[in-house]
């Protein structure tokens, strides 16, 4: 791919039939928006839905959030006709949902030739969890992928387990998902998601732990969300300023023939200059730095 695609903390769905709803949601502070073609609309708007998806991307402009389209199913009758309707410059990413295996993402990478649109697998099946490095090196465009979480959603169907809040029930599966996905070098992890909409603070220490496993953002379902998982997903100001001593530090003991030095009471040597660099990047990428 030659473009870098944007960073994403907070991916909030929108049903595709809805025209008001996701001209609200483009104008929001979510960093990227999912048009859902797939399980959110209701039986027969598929035609509406599609062409509220097409009008919404020829009217995209690049200060909105990122595209992405839920698309149905491959395999089923609607893929075809779903991916039609977004096959478009303002595309960022078509999200496959009910992944089991890398021959569907190959299906859409040939789907989507001749754009720059990325591809984010859905892992929403046991198998999606067991194969998601071979789902993550089907195609150079997968971008965005990670361990799903929804409450009596698909894949805790698939894999029987019983949601709590804590979600201990899910943490290897997301811990797996995201070991292989960044094994994969997939730049931008994303999981998710927080169902009950009324909890915050369920959500903050979801979200937290969401961060702290390693993931750069997270699926979210209603705009209430959106400030919460910003904020979660972005270095603080105090961090960039301890990133930017660091590598001060770092080029200060070089110069003088040193490696591993003290610093704030810290052994510091390569690896931190390397973590410090990479996190100032990230920042950058967001806007922040």
């Amino acid at each position: 791919m030659n473009s870098e695609p944007p960073p994403i903390r907070s991916l909030l769905f929108v049903p595709a039939n809805r025209a008001d709803r996701m001209q609200k949601a483009l104008a929001s502070e979510a960093d990227g928006v999912v048009f859902d073609l797939e399980s959110a609309i209701p039986r027969g708007a598929a035609a509406e839905a599609r062409a509220n998806v097409r009008h919404a991307l020829e009217g995209h402009t690049p200060d909105k959030a990122a595209v992405f389209v839920r698309v149905s199913a491959v395999g089923t009758d609607d893929f075809a006709p779903d991916v039609e309707a977004c096959r478009h410059p303002s595309l960022t990413t078509l999200m496959l949902p009910q992944v089991v295996g890398p021959d569907e993402v190959a299906t859409a990478d040939a789907a989507l030739a001749g754009t720059e649109a990325r591809i984010m697998p859905l892992v929403e099946t046991a198998s999606a969890v067991r194969l998601a490095y071979e789902l993550a090196t089907a195609s150079d465009r997968v971008a965005y992928m990670g361990g799903a979480t929804g409450r009596h959603g698909d894949l805790g169907r698939s894999v029987g387990f019983q949601w709590s809040p804590e979600g201990t029930e899910t943490l290897y599966l997301r811990q797996k998902v995201l070991i292989d996905v960044r094994s994969a070098s997939v730049p931008n992890p994303l999981s998710g998601l927080w169902g009950t909409v009324d909890d915050l603070d369920g959500l903050t220490g979801f979200a937290q732990q969401t961060r702290q496993l390693g993931y750069e953002g997270m699926m979210i379902i209603h705009p209430t969300h959106i400030p919460i998982v910003n904020q979660i997903f972005s270095p603080t100001a105090e961090e960039i300023a301890a990133w930017n001593q660091l590598i001060a530090a770092v080029e200060e003991h070089e110069a003088q023939g040193v490696g591993a030095f003290r610093h704030q009471g810290r052994l510091i040597d390569q690896a931190h200059l390397l973590t410090a660099q990479q996190n100032l990047s990230r920042a950058t990428r967001l806007g922040l730095y």
